[in-house]
């Protein structure tokens, strides 16, 4: 059983949380100075929700959520990798920072990484950010908010390919944030809003600096996840048909859109018209809740000829424990006229999360917690690459890249462009009781794990290598 952190009661912190976030939204637009953090430290959380085999979700939760992407992007300008994740000052002082730092491909060294906003008494990782960048190499930071208490900030930096120094552009109501910057022509930035449970909506901008009015996607308790190539953004969602019961989370949907959300269309390019209001609608790919299989998604992109894949866990319970066994790793693919589903694996437990990639060589790939860790229902675990040279038909388990782990390895995000040295970003966490958070990533082949450090006493440090025992 996990073992809670606080030493106040939640409530305290959720109305310091919002009292803070409160006064930050009145103020207008603002310079931050930055303040670094000696080390990269991830934030650990709690849910809460306790049961027979542990809490609903828990852990090392720097990289969370699965709804928060881009967390990374390559910049071959910059020769850059950069990164934003939730982090804290200590292990036993859980204080969500909005953190972002870089990996220097060319120098191999991190800097300590810059708080670009203070939670200020806010321990959800719910409230972490997102990055993007735009033509100019400006990076953008997208903190979430959480409900419709505490609102998300856009901060813009200071320079471009450059972490000292943020603006403050807009607070807006949004959470899990999912921006992109398409190519001369502006942003579009799919969210959650907590109107009638949660519900999808999407803002756009081609200033950089002003913002559309939220227009609603999808009503009625969804998540979603999206990615965008070559200007045309794809979203898979789920739905939460009991009045938007989140632990009723079930079906499987698809829309795209080629022009900032002006068109929306499904799979098959029949347009739609939002918001889309009913349970069965013309963006359902899988009815799931005939199969009563609940859906939790996990990522999606594109086959080398743009066709969408959706990646996601389908399972019996929303419990952690043998009771939603099987969590089936599922990929589903359109081809051009319909659907194929196909299993990768089973995985330990819902909240297990992980990242898919399609290589150039045709090889379809798939880097996730899929194998049971140290806290064997807890969230994450230890971490596998799987492939598929057949279009996802079948799936070999090439190698299993983390053992014999003291923390289970979480939710392991895919860069955007992501160069081989730095192939996945994620955290460790113990689910069970409070503990440290540590951040890695990996190159492309799985065998060089490096551990970004902890604690640093240089301004400019290399990251240790990960030794599987």
């Amino acid at each position: 059983m996990i073992k809670p952190f606080e030493s106040k009661p939640m409530r305290t912190y959720k109305i310091i949380g919002l009292f803070c976030s409160f006064l930050l939204a009145c103020q207008g637009p603002q310079s931050e100075s930055p303040r670094r953090i000696p080390g990269y430290r991830g934030i650990w959380f709690t849910l809460g929700q306790f049961y027979p085999y542990g809490d609903k979700y828990s852990g090392g939760l720097g990289t969370y959520t699965a709804k928060h992407h881009p967390l990374a992007i390559y910049s071959a300008r910059a020769q850059k990798t950069f990164f934003v994740y939730g982090g804290t000052t200590s292990a036993s002082q859980q204080h969500l920072l909005a953190m972002i730092g870089y990996y220097d491909h060319q120098k191999d060294k991190v800097p300590n990484p810059v708080v670009v906003h203070d939670k200020q008494g806010v321990q959800d990782p719910h409230d972490n950010p997102s990055l993007s960048m735009d033509d100019s190499g400006h990076l953008w930071v997208f903190v979430s908010g959480r409900a419709r208490v505490r609102p998300g900030f856009i901060y813009k930096s200071s320079n471009p390919f450059q972490i000292n120094g943020f603006e403050r552009i807009d607070s807006l109501e949004f959470a899990y944030p999912q921006p992109w910057w398409i190519k001369d022509r502006g942003f579009i930035v799919l969210f959650t809003r907590y109107t009638r449970g949660r519900e999808l909506y999407w803002i756009t901008s081609k200033n950089r600096m002003s913002w559309s009015p939220a227009q609603k996607l999808v009503n009625g308790g969804h998540y979603q996840m999206s990615n965008q190539r070559q200007g045309t953004v794809i979203t898979a969602f789920n739905s939460h048909p009991k009045d938007g019961y989140v632990d009723g989370r079930t079906n499987l949907y698809f829309l795209k859109t080629n022009n900032l959300g002006k068109t929306w269309r499904t799979a098959d390019n029949t347009i739609v018209k939002p918001p889309l209001e009913s349970f069965n609608n013309a963006a359902l790919v899988r009815d799931y809740r005939s199969e009563n299989r609940l859906v939790y998604l996990k990522d999606i992109g594109f086959d080398r000829q743009g066709k969408p894949l959706l990646l996601y866990i389908t399972s019996n319970s929303h419990k952690p424990g043998p009771e939603g066994s099987p969590r089936q790793w599922t990929l589903a693919h359109w081809n051009g006229n319909s659907w194929l589903f196909h299993i990768i694996t089973e995985s330990t437990h819902n909240y297990d999360m992980g990242s898919l990639y399609v290589e150039k060589n045709g090889i379809w790939k798939i880097i996730a917690p899929t194998e049971p860790g140290p806290q064997h229902w807890g969230t994450g675990g230890e971490i596998a690459i799987w492939t598929s040279d057949d279009k996802g038909k079948t799936w070999q388990k090439k190698k299993q890249i983390t053992r014999n782990s003291a923390r289970n390895q979480t939710y392991i995000k895919r860069p955007l462009d992501a160069h081989p040295k730095f192939y996945a970003f994620w955290a460790d966490g113990n689910p069970d009781s409070l503990s440290l958070s540590r951040l890695y990533f990996t190159d492309k082949t799985g065998k060089n794990i490096r551990i970004l450090p902890y604690e640093m006493e240089l301004k400019l440090e290399s990251p240790k290598y990960y030794n599987i025992k």
